[in-house]
């Protein structure tokens, strides 16, 4: 008998061990990579919330190890994908729309890594993008985001502390991501027109045709001042830039200028581009980071599923940041009425398209 219960308590023993190497293995090995944008890894916005996020998923759990590659230009993002599944990545995020065909190749050759995409559905909808619902994949998760709802809310704060008459907003790109910002601003500020009776003027975006003020990319700082310094000549007070780190010429011409206050995009500029604090009135803020982070947790956990994530205001994927320095500009009224705006987002009272 005692042998028996000396030969059980062994395995007893042996089990745990073994249930404890099998519980931490999870997480062991675990190398977390992203492929970002063009831009750069420090463009104060997009890709710059994308890797904080990584890092902070690296913090939390040691045996997370994580890196990212930048693209120079659109070429780059197939063959970053495939440098990240050679250096053995065990996770890849692809942070832009404009990477989600290559990571849908890179998910379709290696289904044992498991991928996400930032702004895109990670569907493959055939050669010509006109296949829908299109082919999903179970080792690649779609990260989207309800941004709309907060830029919503900046337009309407916008439209009620301009003293022109006139607020303005341009993109980078005309895409879903970018425009999705624009459109929610020019719909806040005719919420505000036809609450107030008022009749801000919006340039940059047109609600009907689709279209608007562009850039062309993320990187023409030049050409991402021209246009700032157009609106103010047009009196623009308050401009939305949505083009990341392009931001910085609008802000840094509006302090030099005096002739306008900016909303940030993506990150809470105040905190990310703390340079340009004196002309930020607010940020309509994009959870890349929070929501990268829990990818990357998730992933090493061995909890990781396909299914998609949309930030909104409901969640706090999306939210308008505070106004800080420039509070006073705000009055109580108009910060009330934005944060009653919000709650009747998130309930379905106001439709934000």
């Amino acid at each position: 008998m005692k042998n028996k219960l000396a030969l059980m308590a062994i395995l007893a023993s042996a089990a745990l061990v073994l249930s404890g190497c099998s519980a931490s293995s999870e997480s062991a090995g675990a190398k977390a990579c992203l492929a970002l944008d063009t831009g750069g890894v420090d463009d104060k916005s997009f890709n710059a919330s994308a890797w904080a996020g990584a890092q902070a998923a690296a913090e939390e759990n040691s045996d997370i190890e994580v890196k990212y590659l930048a693209a120079a230009t659109d070429a780059d993002y197939a063959p970053n994908i495939k440098k990240l599944v050679d250096e053995g990545c065990t996770t890849i995020i692809g942070v832009g729309f404009l990477i989600n065909g290559a990571i849908i190749e890179g998910a379709k050759a290696n289904p044992d890594v498991k991928f996400a995409i930032v702004d895109q559905d990670g569907e493959d909808h055939g050669p010509d993008g006109s296949i829908y619902p299109g082919t999903k994949f179970d080792n690649l998760k779609p990260i989207q985001f309800s941004t709309n709802e907060s830029a919503f809310q900046a337009g309407y704060l916008s439209a009620g502390v301009s003293k022109t008459g006139t607020v303005a907003t341009y993109g980078g790109l005309n895409i879903p991501p970018v425009t999705i910002f624009m459109d929610g601003f020019a719909r806040g500020v005719a919420h505000y027109n036809e609450v107030k009776g008022k009749s801000v003027k919006v340039l940059g975006w047109d609600t009907a045709k689709k279209d608007g003020t562009f850039v062309g990319g993320f990187s023409d700082s030049a050409k991402a001042l021209q246009i700032s310094k157009n609106f103010e000549q047009q009196g623009a007070d308050i401009i939305f830039p949505v083009a990341g780190g392009l931001g910085g010429a609008t802000a840094g011409n509006s302090i030099a200028s005096k002739k306008s206050y900016v909303i940030w995009v993506d990150t809470d500029g105040y905190v990310a581009a703390s340079q340009y604090k004196e002309v930020l009135l607010s940020s309509v803020v994009k959870g890349v980071d929070t929501s990268v982070k829990e990818v990357i947790l998730e992933a090493a956990a061995g909890t990781f599923t396909a299914t998609g994530y949309q930030g909104n205001l409901e969640n706090g994927g999306t939210y308008l940041a505070p106004y800080y320095d420039l509070a006073d500009m705000v009055p109580a009224e108009l910060s009330a009425e934005i944060e009653a705006l919000g709650d009747a987002i998130k309930s379905g009272e106001v439709a934000v398209q």
